[in-house]
């Protein structure tokens, strides 16, 4: 009995502590979504960007060695992406009268700049080499001076679709029995 009123008090002030521990009015949302939208635009641009940073990195680029360029009559060849050096970054541009832009992104400096590129060392320890096949000194240097990092809609456009598949692909060339490796035996007699 005497526990019991000891613990009663304690009891009924439960419910005004706890009430009493927010100072912050309820919101009806409307406030919130308007202050928090452009808020929000950032964060997604983080995200996205974060997502495709991973996915530069999966290729083996790092994603401060992205560079690209924008040259009049030139247009990207999303099968020339990839790696350069250990974690460099490559990308060719081609013109209709059969011109070509390579781009070379790495680490290291514009001092040894090999004659008949382009180099500009955009940040500190990073070079970036511009050489071209039937290409003019002029657009070799123009698309040198357009060199920049990419938006993050350029940047999406360079990327390979993300991979969505997660289970193997089956091969229909495989024997469904055994180890699974293909009968390469040629039979009795040769």
């Amino acid at each position: 009995m005497v526990r019991t009123a000891r613990a009663l008090p304690l009891l009924l002030l439960l419910p005004a502590l706890l009430t009493a521990c927010g100072t912050e009015k309820a919101d009806t949302g409307d406030a919130r979504a308007s202050a928090s939208g452009d808020a929000r635009e950032p964060a997604s641009q983080d995200v996205q960007r974060a997502d495709m940073d991973d996915r530069l990195r999966a290729l083996g680029i790092a994603p401060e060695l992205v560079y690209v360029t924008d040259v009049p009559g030139f247009t990207l060849a999303q099968q020339s992406i990839g790696v350069n050096g250990d974690d460099g970054f490559s990308a060719a541009y081609w013109a209709k009268n059969g011109a070509v832009l390579h781009l070379y992104a790495e680490r290291g400096s514009a001092a040894d700049c090999p004659e008949g590129y382009a180099c500009l060392a955009p940040a500190k320890g990073q070079v970036v080499r511009i050489s071209g096949e039937k290409v003019a000194a002029d657009v070799l240097r123009s698309a040198a001076d357009a060199v920049h990092r990419p938006e993050p809609a350029e940047l999406a456009a360079l990327l390979p679709p993300p991979r969505t598949a997660t289970a193997p692909v089956r091969r229909g060339d495989l024997p469904s029995y055994g180890d699974g490796a293909p009968d390469n035996s040629v039979g009795e007699g040769g």
